[in-house]
This record gives C-alpha cells, structure tokens and sequence, in this order.
C-alpha cells in the first residue's frame, strides 16, 4: 500500500510543483479520516490541491464558493413541494459529495460556517428533524485566507477544531516556479489525470491505519505534550483530548505511508505542529513572539 501513496503523491506532484511534504501531510490527514484547513494567500495552489486530491483518488468532488450571502441551506440542500405526489423532497445539496471544497470558507458568515459542523463530525446532516448520511468516505477541504484580508469572517475555535490539519501552502521554489512558468496550464493538467487509487482501496488503507501500532512509551509521550500545552504559560489554553486524537491518528498515518506498522516518536513530532497550529494560541505575554516558534517549541520539551 506504501507504494500506491507514493504514486498519488507522484501524480499530484506533477500539478503542484515542489510542495512533495505538503502533499504527503495533506494525503496524512485524509487517510487519517481528518478534514485539512489550508490557509494562504491567493493564487499559491489551494483550490488545484483539492481538485488534485479528487481526481487521484477517484472521488465525488463538489466546490462551495463561500461568500457573504451563502446560506446553510445552500450547503445542505432544501426540501420542496413536489406536486406530483403532494408531498415535499428532499434535495440534496452540494455536501453530499465525497470530497468538499469549502472555497474561502471565511468569507462566509459564522452562521454559514456553522452548517458545516455537524457533517464534518458525524457525516451526516439534518434537515428539518430527518437525518440524511452523507457519502463515504468524506472529506472536507476549506481554504482561508489570511483574516487581514478585507471581507472575511474569523473562523470560531469550535469550527477550526473540526480540522484535523491546518497546512500552509508557500511560495514555490525558484526552480518549481520557472517549471511551472514555462508548463502546461494546471487545468489542463487536472482534465487529463487518471485516478491512482479507487475509493474502495481508500478505505481499506483508512481501516489499516487504525491498526498502526501505537506503544504505551508513545502515548506517554503523547501526554507529557498534551499537559505542557496545558502547564505552560506559553498558551492561553491547552490542547483538548480531540487534539491529542488527532495527533495519534496523524502519527499512526504517517507512519503508515512511509511503510511502517509502528508509531515513532518522529511521526509525532513531524505531524505536531499541522496537527496543533490552529488549536494553539500564545498568551498575551508571548503574542509578540512567531506563532510558529510558540507551537513548535512543543516539540522539544518532552522529547521521550
């Protein structure tokens, strides 16, 4: 299975061009059952990421173009009155698909972000008291852009904790970039890929993943993480048992793709500050420092 991953990180390398650790922590977060957050400025890759994910996985894709007057039901779907059986329908909106692009999920309203809750959590919606289940498996990719922006809307911790990973995508390398300039449009690119794994094969590779090995000096580890981020004045509040999940989930998928049957303490640093970037929030008294130097500190404090 090691090699089927390495292959959809291959495909999807040749449209987003010198981001292969981006490409591999998003392909982590998804066969870890999580939903990625990427926040960045225009024009880097985003939305060819999701669209790319899609098609090498062979996967219902559907694009949400998040904006100020989008409502829940324009997620969700509404029902109506059909005349011929005098009777109201349900009819599904664009989440009941198996990949999501939530584009620009901030330029919504939080009442608009918040239709995504519950399907994120238990992949399923309710409309009207009738539960409907959403597609397996299901994911769900939102891009952000930087809140300085003008017209956007703060994600609340609650909506940002239902994201497995935050990743940022950065500037290619000089080298990706003159490739880039001189290739083929990534469109064009996207229209011919063929997908390298199919659905099913998918979720056989997620169910392998929760059998991943994971020792108790691990989970000690683990914890001794959890309760510095708790402990230690750098932060405002600490990391919530859904944080560690999501950690021990990346780490078990992380090392599921480099062809291990076991966690080390190394997937738990490389999957860490993804994992824990958007759950962390310096305390007045650090706000000066990088947020990226307050989270990744974590790393080095209780190194087993």
């Amino acid at each position: 299975m090691k090699e089927a991953l390495d292959k959809v990180v291959s495909d999807i390398g040749q449209v987003i061009l010198g981001k292969e650790h981006t490409l591999r922590l998003a392909l982590t977060c998804l066969i870890a059952r999580g939903h990625l957050l990427i926040e960045d400025l225009p024009g880097v890759g985003k939305t060819t990421l999701a669209h790319a994910l899609a098609h090498a996985l062979g996967l219902h894709f559907q694009r949400i173009q998040f904006t100020s007057d989008l409502l829940p039901a324009d997620i969700l779907g509404v029902s109506v009155f059909d005349r011929n059986l005098s009777e109201f329908r349900f009819v599904p909106g664009p989440v009941f698909a198996q990949v999501i692009l939530a584009d620009e999920v901030n330029r919504s309203t939080p009442k608009t972000q918040s239709a995504l809750l519950e399907a994120m959590e238990e992949h399923q919606v309710t409309i009207e008291g009738t539960t409907h289940p959403l597609p397996e498996p299901f994911f769900v990719i939102a891009t952000q852009n930087p809140t300085e922006q003008v017209g956007t809307f703060p994600l609340p911790e609650s909506q940002l904790d239902r994201f497995m990973m935050r990743l940022e995508m950065g500037y290619p390398d000089q080298q990706a970039e003159r490739t880039l300039l001189k290739g083929r449009d990534s469109r064009d690119q996207l229209a011919h890929m063929t997908p390298s794994l199919s659905p099913e094969r998918l979720m056989a590779i997620q169910e392998a993943v929760i059998a991943v090995h994971v020792s108790d000096a691990l989970l000690d580890y683990l914890q001794a993480l959890l309760g510095f981020s708790r402990e230690a004045p750098y932060y405002r509040t600490g990391l919530s048992p859904r944080a560690g999940l999501a950690v021990r989930r990346c780490a078990q998928a992380w090392a599921f793709m480099h062809g291990r049957d076991h966690v080390l303490p190394e997937d738990v640093q490389t999957v860490l500050p993804s994992v824990v970037n958007h759950r962390l929030k310096a305390a007045p008294e650090f706000s000066e420092h990088a947020h990226d130097e307050i989270v990744s500190h974590m790393v080095t404090v209780a190194i087993p």
